[in-house]
């Protein structure tokens, strides 16, 4: 009995392990934890992969543009994308930000208002435009992810409408760097002691907050620097900084409970 029940778990162990190689990078992808492929059941995303493909994007480099012909869908696997919008004088305007696991796609309609482009170096897992639309068609857990995921947008523009309508640029820049923290990999809300030895990517640079934010360039770098007088924050260079009171700038922000 002793050496079945062994057979077994050593079954089960090369199944687990065949499981992890045939399915790649996959297994551990943010975006097969907590994005769009977190609906596949493990044989779908085996079927998922074949329309999938890894590229790189260096900071600045221009990832979707609004005049582009084909559709294009892609996974955040690294990184930041910085969603823009070209106004008729020449002006850009920041009007999102994508981080891991989150979805980027175009208008299905025939053309695409924003421009895409890469914040940080980004990774994405890009799916071939016809094949994509293909699997919404044969995985149903899939269009049922990418209407969460849209609804989930549409909840977080509203978001959005509200700091910049009402909100004090101390709450707009608080409510930034609270974002951040909470869309971490390694945020963990439940234990504010260990935001001290984090180390978070502010991605954007000051004058791309400013237009994010709708606020000037040097009244940013006046709230960054009040935050940090306060001891809420603690900078480490331009990109990088800590939170040393979480429930300060959970309360600055509006989303203290």
């Amino acid at each position: 009995m002793l050496n079945a029940d062994n057979q077994v778990r050593q079954d089960h162990s090369l199944t687990d392990y065949n499981r992890t190689t045939m399915l790649g990078r996959c297994s551990m992808c943010v975006i097969r934890h907590r994005g769009i492929c977190g609906s596949l059941t493990e044989e779908e995303l085996l079927e998922f992969r074949k329309i999938a493909s890894r590229r790189t994007y260096e900071p600045g480099e221009r990832i979707m543009c609004s005049d582009d012909q084909t559709k294009f869908f892609a996974g955040i696997s690294s990184g930041a994308v910085k969603i823009t919008k070209i106004l008729v004088d020449g002006r850009q305007q920041v009007v999102g930000l994508l981080l891991p696991s989150d979805s980027l796609i175009s208008n299905f309609g025939n053309s695409n208002p924003y421009f895409a482009e890469a914040a940080t170096k980004v990774e994405l897992c890009r799916y071939s435009d016809v094949g994509f639309i293909r699997m919404l068609d044969q995985f149903s857990g899939l269009k049922q992810r990418l209407m969460e995921q849209t609804l989930g947008d549409l909840d977080a523009a509203r978001d959005w409408m509200v700091l910049l309508g009402r909100k004090t640029a101390e709450e707009k820049v608080a409510s930034l760097l609270h974002m951040l923290v909470m869309r971490s990999n390694v945020h963990r809300p439940e234990d504010s002691a260990e935001h001290r030895q984090m180390i978070f990517e502010l991605h954007l640079k000051r004058d791309e907050i400013a237009d994010f934010l709708g606020l000037t360039l040097e009244t940013v770098c006046r709230q960054i620097k009040t935050l940090r007088k306060k001891g809420i924050i603690q900078m480490f260079g331009v990109r990088r900084f800590s939170i040393l009171d979480t429930d300060a700038l959970s309360e600055i922000a509006g989303e203290y409970k």
